[in-house]
């Protein structure tokens, strides 16, 4: 189930979010793509501004920018001179279609409860041996920030149990301390995990 409260916050502030970064994730982006050879096709979940989509796409990858909130993935055609797709996590019906599957800092506000679907319909978008990388703020219970959007804020214990749920061949998750759109020191935690061959 969605929540209200962040997608308004999103509608409303959908162009100062999506000009507030512009430098992709060069690091994280680098370590995704060396499972992927050029010309794979990625789908892109909550591309936000398109930074990283106009990347992978520079990179000579096959990509499909989306993002959950109409008025970022208009804002984000424009920056990214291409259309985006208007893609809501659970409405991914996907099976074995991407080699690779990209959700930078999107799963952090899917509810609790709904995760281990989402996981599940991203794990039968991927083709055998594909690779999917999200990123999570960090956490130990799920609730509300400063400005009204939710967060599931994942431990990493928990997070790697709901991954050893489905059948990937390899789950790697390593955290980091940074920032992030409020200004708030933030404790992420980046998971890849490797789609089993068969």
């Amino acid at each position: 189930m969605r929540d209200t409260e962040t997608d308004r916050f999103y509608a409303e502030n959908a162009a100062a979010y999506v000009r507030r970064f512009s430098t992709p994730h060069h690091a994280r982006l680098a370590g995704f793509l060396r499972h992927l050879p050029q010309g794979s096709t990625i789908l892109e979940l909550g591309c936000g501004n398109g930074r990283d989509s106009a990347e992978m796409l520079l990179r000579g990858y096959d990509v499909t920018p989306t993002d959950g909130t109409p008025e970022i993935a208009t804002e984000a055609s424009i920056l990214l001179g291409r259309p985006v797709g208007l893609l809501r996590f659970e409405d991914l019906d996907f099976d074995a279609a991407f080699d690779g599957i990209w959700a930078s800092a999107a799963l952090l506000h899917v509810a609790r409860p709904d995760l281990p679907h989402v996981l599940a319909t991203i794990h039968r978008a991927l083709s055998p041996s594909g690779t999917f990388y999200a990123s999570f703020k960090a956490g130990k219970s799920e609730g509300h920030d400063a400005l009204g959007r939710y967060y599931n804020y994942p431990s990493e214990a928990w997070l790697r149990d709901l991954y050893q749920r489905l059948p990937w061949a390899a789950i790697g998750i390593d955290g980091h301390h940074g920032g992030a759109y409020d200004d708030r020191p933030t404790d992420w935690l980046h998971v890849t995990a490797i789609k089993s061959k068969a």
